[in-house]
């Protein structure tokens, strides 16, 4: 049995954060405790997007249950089993979000979560070393941000497109303004994936009060009445008790409510149903689960010089490699996607509602990410902030069974709208005369779908997620909500929960620069409680 000040429960996005943070202070002792492994030889080089997507040694590998919705389907949900969590595997795109959408967080009852409280913590992440200072951006902070340097005329030809089409560019998409067409700000430097294990572990790794355990699967809150005491894990064939002051669940938006869950703390019909206690009934654990739903348009291409397809095949594979090696540039050195376009459905709209990822290659397979045989293209959209509610919940008391993951995708009107406008904008852009050296003939879905319910139908058999599960312990004060502002779990003392989990709503883009910030804002929480704990002892002590 062990005892800490502070247990951190997940090393990924916001645990290594906070661990990091936390252990600034060598008065608290701080146990961080990761599932997976230390490292893999494939994180450091930012393709790992790809090479890690269906490897267990680094990614749980979950699946969703199949849905009507899409096509009954089982659709892989990737997360990060590695010290760096998603950050690790993820795909590098670095988006902060809308400042509307903190400012709705707040509204909802999030208090001090708005983009004023905010914009500080993402200021204070950053290093964009693109960046001058302006805009609200950071120059100091410990995660380097690039724009993608890679050249291709075809990115230019998408910009004169996105123009023609009647699209803005835009120069930095991370300040006020997110709408336009833009070259990929991604969490790579000098070639190197910006992991928050690279950029807020290594430093603290020799902290003698930051203890690290890796390959440590934890099976159980322990609760004495209604508060947590600390946690109980399994590593090899031994288990362990660690007990704390505080326990900080970071495991993200899939395994955190299923750890509530085991725990017995959660809805009770769904605890019974699997022969579980329930010691703390709290009905919205595991619901008000979102993600986007990606859907992607392929074009073959004329000229496969502007084609990764060509260029990264065969010799050119070694051709790319050999470039990443010498000047950590070409094909490995890319992010998911070196542009992206933030637009609006409707004009009328007072900020964008779809993100559109523009690739220069296709792949053939999304659970392998192998590239197709022809010279392609892909553009991408899903809908920023969806409607759609889904839920995760445990399907057994064993902690080592995968929780039922249930998406709901398109089961609102408003998201079916905004997903079909957003592919017809896609082919908007790629119809556009600036594109006619480039552009071939749509392989996929292909000309024959047209009307907006073979749009919809197409989608719904054949999109995927785009890896960005939130929600499920929404943060707010009304009985739909799991966490409270302070990131105190309802009803209970000493446990809290710091991940995107606690997201009220999804933020508008990738969800790795909103899960860091967490990290961020849950440091600063705990160190303001830190210090008013000690002078409250103080005083009475002195009295």
């Amino acid at each position: 049995m062990q005892r800490y000040d502070y247990v951190i429960v997940g090393a990924g996005s916001a645990g290594a954060v906070l661990a990091s943070r936390l252990s600034e202070d060598p008065s608290l002792q701080i146990l961080l405790i990761e599932a997976g492994v230390e490292s893999h030889p494939y994180t450091r080089m930012p393709l790992s997007f790809g090479l890690l997507i269906d490897k267990p040694d680094a990614n749980w590998l979950y699946e969703s249950e199949p849905e009507p919705n899409t096509a009954h389907r089982k659709i892989p949900v990737p997360r990060g089993k590695i010290l760096g969590g998603s950050s690790a595997i993820n795909g590098l795109v670095w988006v902060r979000g809308q400042p509307q959408d903190y400012d709705t967080w707040e509204k909802m009852g999030a208090r001090s979560w708005g983009w004023r409280d905010l914009a500080p913590l993402f200021q204070r992440i950053e290093h964009f070393v693109d960046g001058d200072g302006s805009n609200g951006r950071g120059r100091d902070g410990p995660l380097k941000v690039t724009v993608v340097s890679d050249q291709n005329p075809l990115y230019d030809a998408l910009f004169d497109a996105g123009k023609a089409a009647g699209y803005p560019a835009n120069p930095d998409y991370n300040s006020i303004n997110q709408e336009g067409v833009v070259k990929t700000q991604a969490s790579i430097y000098q070639g190197r994936r910006m992991s928050v294990a690279h950029c807020y572990l290594e430093p603290a790794r020799n902290r003698p009060n930051l203890h690290i355990v890796t390959q440590a699967h934890v099976s159980r809150i322990v609760l004495e009445g209604k508060r947590c005491t600390g946690v109980r894990y399994q590593r090899g064939n031994e288990v362990f008790t660690a007990l704390a002051h505080e326990t900080v669940l970071c495991a993200g938006g899939v395994a955190t409510p299923q750890l509530l869950e085991l725990s017995g703390i959660g809805n009770p019909q769904i605890l019974q149903e699997q022969g579980i206690a329930v010691l703390h009934a709290l009905p919205a654990v595991g619901e008000n689960f979102r993600d986007h739903l990606n859907a992607r348009i392929v074009w073959r291409l004329k000229d496969p010089r502007v084609s990764y397809n060509h260029m990264a095949r065969g010799l050119g594979a070694i051709t790319q490699m050999m470039k990443y090696i010498t000047s950590g540039t070409g094909f490995m050195s890319l992010p998911s996607a070196p542009m992206l376009a933030f637009l609006k459905t409707d004009p009328a709209m007072a900020s964008p509602d779809v993100q559109m990822h523009l690739v220069p290659y296709s792949i053939k397979d999304p659970k392998t990410r192998k590239l197709q045989d022809f010279p392609s293209m892909t553009i991408s959209c899903y809908q920023l902030r969806p409607e759609s509610l889904g839920s995760i919940h445990i399907r057994s008391a064993d902690p080592f069974t995968q929780p039922a993951i249930r998406f709901n995708f398109l089961s609102d009107p408003i998201d079916q709208k905004a997903m079909v406008d957003g592919f017809r904008m896609m082919r908007s852009i790629v119809a556009a005369a600036p594109m006619n050296p480039y552009r071939d003939v749509e392989f996929a879905p292909g000309e024959h779908v047209q009307s907006d319910q073979d749009i919809l139908d197409w989608i719904r058999a054949n999109a995927h997620t785009a890896y960005h599960p939130i929600g499920t312990c929404r943060m707010g004060t009304g009985s739909d909500c799991v966490v409270d502002p302070k990131l105190r779990v309802h009803g209970l003392a000493g446990l809290r929960v710091a991940d995107a989990s606690i997201f009220p709503t999804m933020p508008s883009g990738n969800t790795n620069a909103p899960a860091i910030m967490v990290g961020e804002k849950a440091a600063d929480i705990l160190k303001a409680s830190q210090v008013l704990q000690k002078r409250i002892q103080g005083e009475l002590e002195v009295a």
